[in-house]
């Protein structure tokens, strides 16, 4: 099986207020854990979808860790066009796993379940479960329904796809805004499932999120 990893680092930080994937845990940049966190599973390749910006700073810092073979390409102006672009610079892989940079606490053994997840069913995603009541509001924040939570999943990455299906949903629906890849396998009807992962999977957004990482690191 031919396996490569895409990792999305084309984000703004806006809300962090400076490029949170520089930020170290452990003494290490998060880019960095994210991405050496695939390394046991022998990628074929690893592809870095980045921002303009951003592209000089990462190949200098892949070269401090010795991670030269690593593909760097340019991201787009959404989310969905920055992992499009790193897709078609994958070499026809049989299997795909889409990450984002800013999850570097995914454990090995959750990788490891969702890849076979994948490659059993062609479409799988690490979620964990929600812990939290979930309501339904209208426009006018009344709410309309309270879901049961124990259909509900909190959505992680990586997302973990047969390459030519993920493609043809790309291409299919370019443009069209989608917050993350499962979303584009489910509008083209095909089914996608959950690979149940750990609560520890968190996405740095904000400088709290940094130290809740390094004691999570070290816990």
């Amino acid at each position: 099986m031919k396996f490569s990893v895409v990792v999305t680092a084309g984000g703004s930080s806006a809300r962090y207020g400076k490029n949170k994937l520089l930020e170290k845990i452990d003494n290490k940049e998060v880019i960095i854990h994210s991405i050496e966190a695939f390394a046991p599973f022998n990628p074929s390749e690893i592809v870095v979808s980045v921002s303009k910006n951003f592209e000089p700073v990462l190949k200098s810092l892949l070269k401090n860790y010795n991670l030269q073979d690593v593909k760097v390409v340019l991201g787009g102006s959404t989310r969905q066009a920055s992992v499009f672009n790193a897709l078609k610079a994958c070499t026809a892989p049989d299997v795909v796993a889409i990450h984002d940079a800013a999850r570097p606490l995914i454990k090995k053994e959750d990788i490891e379940k969702c890849l076979k997840k994948a490659q059993e069913t062609g479409a799988a995603i690490v979620a964990v479960r929600a812990v939290d009541t979930i309501k339904m509001t209208d426009e006018n924040n009344k709410i309309t329904q309270t879901p049961d939570r124990k259909t509900l999943w909190y959505v992680q990455t990586p997302q973990i796809f047969d390459y030519n299906l993920i493609m043809q949903a790309h291409k299919q629906f370019e443009g069209q805004g989608f917050s993350d890849d499962a979303g584009l396998v489910e509008a083209l009807g095909k089914p996608v499932y959950i690979s149940e992962g750990s609560y520890s999977n968190i996405k740095i957004t904000t400088k709290k999120d940094i130290y809740i990482a390094q004691m999570l690191y070290e816990a």
